[in-house]
């Protein structure tokens, strides 16, 4: 037995004491003792055990003893637990002589008075889980914690500890879990916390701090939680700054609310969701650029001065009351998907000088009091806004300002200024007129020819025409519910919106015209992929793979929330299904064919439809039953293409079972969670109840989810 290495009896039934005898093992390097019956105390001659590593003596609750202070002779103990043992008296200095140790449990005990300074010597201690829970010790001490160069976590929560928490704890160059709550701790934090080390966890709850929080805290950027609650800490939140981190979800309601917040810096995040309507009165400057998830802009921003929401998601028109936003010095919304009309009311704002709205889907002309204001930086670019640019913008500082907007002109453009000059382009206009009134003449003709019909629309046949090589043309001969395909392309300013470019009507026929998307439909790429195309082969014997349908389904949704929460009053389309998901070059979804949309009367107002409309597969079920409509049933259909998407088959394949229904050509290993997600969110959207599918928010909230690259 004098050659033993390790002894472990924990949990069994022994009674009796630990006989002295043990401490004659000279050559043990484990020693597990842990949840036995025993009884007596702990022998001093464990002291004995030179080659011990190992100890763990907890959860003996019928022992009752001291801490012999002969363990101190454990030269080479590292691991040390002898949590809920009854130990009772103080702990002697001689632990401070265990210079090996790195892992310390008393907790759980009867010890009392004062944790020695020695205990916090041992150059090597990383974690001191809790090194008491025993409601009577009220003195800590870590003035010699200059040797503590690896503790990376201190818990002495659940105390009667007193006094002020040492600044040296501020100093603990691998401080990783701070844990003091429910003691009796009093004075201000150590100002150094967060200077030296990578600190995560702040709890200090239920103390008696007072003062303000440390300067530094946040300094190192990996602060995730900060409990602080039940003190009488003091002081006004008037800055956050957490830039640069890997923080993401919702942002906190009460942060907005904040009364004295000032400036709030959240850039480069993953933050989701939308701004709130309400903001803290004293907020002047909010950073939020480069969070991509942001989605929805309709905050009351009237006391700002300062705001950056660029390379976001935000989707919509720019706010109606923006001329409420007279503080502002500098906005910047640019990379971002907003769309519609500049509003003439952003002249209003006087006091800006920086204005960034370049990277968006803004269309429409440049309102002429824009000139009005003094602008030091000012950029437009990539956009598509048409007509002329202000006079006072007719200069060289201006050359960068209106970049990537074909539509523009200038008056009098100077020479860096690269845009064409208006008048010019006024005299090839008038000509261009004359020339279409011929081609429409000759149009009607060509497009009826059976050769160029490529498919069939709700509401009348689709055909494909070439043009001066100028373009692919899609021709829509309509036989039906013309006005209503009009009104709502002619309002819709959208990225994932089929763009009309004319509408053609005469007593003979009547054509609307917009831009062919070469990829086809997605109907064709998932259900249709051997089966060839007079325009486009590239659907032929090609999978679409995981990446790009999860795209797809994101675009079209984007579509979706933009009819169903950016429009005024809100459309219905009524006839989602994935031949009326358009693909460009680069597989965006377009989504087309409003011949049964619906506009509806007044926002969240249940709209009455005289008959049934749709298609087979994809209808909602109440569809059939009633004739009130809402967003609802757009939700269904959606979560058919949702479920199309995952499992490769058509929405009325019938009699084939599920069976193991991700699609296999698509299915890989690392994009199966990814995968059961997006098919499960399908699920919840065809739920039969229309009460319980989720919103297009929520959809689109999802999706973006799953399309977030995954971090090692």
């Amino acid at each position: 037995m004098s050659r033993l290495r390790e002894l472990s009896l924990e949990g069994n039934n022994f009674d009796g004491n630990i006989p002295a005898s043990i401490g004659r093992l000279t050559e043990l390097r484990k020693l597990m003792l842990i949840t036995c019956p025993l009884i007596g105390s702990f022998p001093p001659e464990i002291g004995n055990l030179s080659n011990l590593e190992e100890l763990g003596l907890a959860d003996n609750s019928k022992i009752v003893s001291t801490f012999p202070s002969e363990f101190g002779k454990l030269k080479k103990l590292k691991f040390l637990w002898m949590a809920n043992t009854n130990l009772i008296g103080e702990i002697p200095n001689t632990i401070g002589e265990m210079e090996a140790l790195e892992h310390l449990d008393l907790s759980t005990n009867s010890l009392t008075g004062k944790i020695p300074d020695s205990l916090f010597m041992p150059k090597n201690l990383r974690i001191i889980p809790r090194v008491v829970k025993a409601l009577n010790l009220n003195f800590v001490d870590l003035s010699e914690n200059n040797l503590l160069k690896n503790l990376t976590s201190l818990a002495l929560f659940l105390n009667q500890l007193s006094g002020k928490i040492p600044d040296s704890i501020g100093r603990l160059p691998r401080l990783i879990h701070l844990g003091l709550f429910n003691n009796n701790f009093s004075g201000s934090l150590p100002l150094e916390l967060g200077s030296y080390s990578m600190l995560k966890r702040l709890w200090v709850s239920t103390n008696k701090l007072t003062g303000q929080l440390p300067e530094h805290l946040c300094d190192n950027g990996k602060l995730v939680e900060v409990i602080a609650s039940e003190n009488q800490l003091v002081g006004d939140l008037e800055l956050v700054k957490i830039y640069r981190n890997n923080f993401s979800g919702n942002i906190p309601s009460g942060l907005w609310t904040s009364s004295n917040l000032n400036m709030l810096m959240l850039s480069d995040n993953s933050f989701t969701g939308e701004l709130p309507e309400r903001l803290a009165w004293n907020l002047s400057r909010l950073e939020m650029n480069n969070n991509k998830n942001l989605l929805v802009l309709k905050a009351n921003l009237s006391g700002l001065t300062t705001l950056f929401l660029d390379q976001n998601r935000l989707s919509g028109t720019l706010p109606s009351d923006i001329n409420s936003w007279k503080l502002l010095n500098t906005l910047n919304l640019s990379r971002n998907e907003i769309s519609g009309q500049i509003p003439k009311e952003l002249g209003s704002l006087l006091g800006l000088t920086e204005l960034d709205l370049s990277e968006n889907q803004l269309s429409g002309p440049i309102p002429s009091k824009l000139g009005l204001l003094k602008l030091t930086s000012f950029n437009l670019s990539s956009n598509h806004l048409t007509g002329n640019i202000p006079s006072e913008f007719e200069n060289d500082a201006y050359a960068h300002s209106f970049l990537n907007n074909p539509g523009l002109c200038a008056n009098r453009p100077s020479r860096y200024l690269n845009l064409e000059n208006c008048s010019s382009r006024r005299q090839k206009s008038s000509k261009t007129y004359y020339k279409l009134i011929a081609w429409i003449t000759g149009l009607v003709v060509v497009v009826l020819l059976a050769n160029n019909l490529i498919g069939f629309g709700r509401s009348g046949h689709v055909y494909h025409v070439v043009i001066n090589h100028s373009g692919d043309i899609l021709e829509g001969k309509l036989e039906k519910e013309l006005m209503a395909k009009v009104q709502i392309f002619s309002s819709i300013r959208n990225a994932n919106m089929v763009k009309l470019l004319y509408c053609i009507s005469n007593d003979n026929s009547k054509l609307l015209v917009y831009k062919y998307l070469d990829n086809c439909s997605l109907d064709r790429w998932l259900h249709r992929k051997s089966r060839a195309t007079t325009f486009s082969s590239s659907v032929n014997h090609t999978i679409l793979d995981w990446s790009k349908r999860l795209c797809i389904a994101v675009g079209a949704t984007q579509g979706l929330s933009y009819m169903h929460r950016d429009c005024s009053p809100p459309i219905v389309h009524r006839d989602m299904k994935s031949s009326n998901i358009l693909l460009d070059l680069d597989f965006n979804a377009q989504i087309t064919d409003f011949g049964l949309a619906k506009i509806l009367i007044k926002e969240r107002e249940l709209a009455t439809m005289l008959a049934v409309a749709g298609s087979f597969g994809y209808t909602a079920p109440e569809y059939a039953r009633t004739t009130r409509i809402n967003e609802k049933i757009d939700v269904y259909s959606f979560g058919v293409i949702i479920l199309e998407l995952t499992i490769g088959r058509k929405a009325n394949d019938d009699g084939k079972p599920i069976g193991d229904a991700l699609d296999q050509e698509v299915k890989e290993p690392c994009r199966l969670n990814e995968m059961c997600h997006v098919f499960k969110l399908g699920l919840y959207c065809t739920s039969t109840q229309p009460s319980t599918r989720t919103s297009i928010k929520e959809v689109l909230k999802v999706l973006l989810q799953c399309s977030q690259p995954v971090k090692n």
